[in-house]
């Protein structure tokens, strides 16, 4: 499932190094900015595991939502990278459909695949909250709820801490994801609740990335505000 990843991963690269410097460097008190202009997908880039799948085949905009298909597995991660954030995020599994699997993306580290090394906050129906390290990424393990798994086919190495409850509402209803990454911390709240706090999460920069695995799913707001 290991996309032709060799133009793509060099234009990341590029651009992971000359956003980092000034993203870093953000203060607390920044304007938040909108990721998702309501319009098209300007200011992001696509990943997926099948190289020849076309953007607008899993990707399009509608009626001032993204729309994700879900399938084949890959992503849309924005130009810019991130360090210290707050994150809104506003999805629903489609009206009508099974709900499936998906997750906010951040940190994101080359080489890129259609599931790369990042910091993914979990948001598959049921497990809305958790947080993982993928591919390797460094999560500080002695904390409650952490888990691990070796060597996951797509994966790799996972590193996780679980959410504390549920707070996602019925498929099909909108919910609401804020993330807070302040250095080696994340804390996540769903729909209003705190869900999750997370210590030891390495600290990079990388873009934010919105997942397609599995059922159909709908964003209409990715907010971030840079600290």
């Amino acid at each position: 499932m290991k996309p032709n990843t060799v133009s793509t991963g060099a234009t990341f690269a590029l651009l992971l190094s000359l956003t980092a410097c000034c993203c870093v460097g953000k203060r607390a008190g920044t304007p938040s900015e909108e990721l998702f202009n309501g319009r098209d997908l300007s200011g992001w880039n696509h990943v997926s595991a099948n190289a020849a799948t076309p953007l607008n085949a899993v990707w399009t905009v509608q009626n001032g939502i993204i729309v994700c298909q879900g399938d084949p597995v890959g992503f849309l991660y924005s130009e810019r990278a991130f360090t210290n954030f707050r994150l809104l995020v506003e999805y629903r599994w489609a009206p009508g459909q099974k709900p499936g699997n998906s997750g906010i993306f951040s940190r994101i580290a080359p080489p890129i695949g259609a599931l790369p090394r990042c910091v993914e906050v979990q948001l598959m129906h049921g497990n809305a909250g958790d947080v993982l390290g993928l591919q390797g990424r460094t999560i500080e393990p002695n904390q409650a709820r952490f888990f691990a798994i070796k060597a996951h086919p797509l994966a790799g190495d996972i590193a996780g801490v679980k959410k504390t409850q549920d707070h996602e509402k019925p498929p099909g209803e909108w919910n609401r994801v804020e993330l807070l990454a302040q250095d080696g911390n994340y804390t996540v709240w769903v729909n209003g609740e705190l869900v999750n706090e997370v210590s030891g999460v390495e600290i990079v920069p990388g873009p934010i990335g919105l997942q397609s695995e599995g059922g159909e799913l709908h964003f209409r707001r990715v907010t971030i505000t840079p600290l």
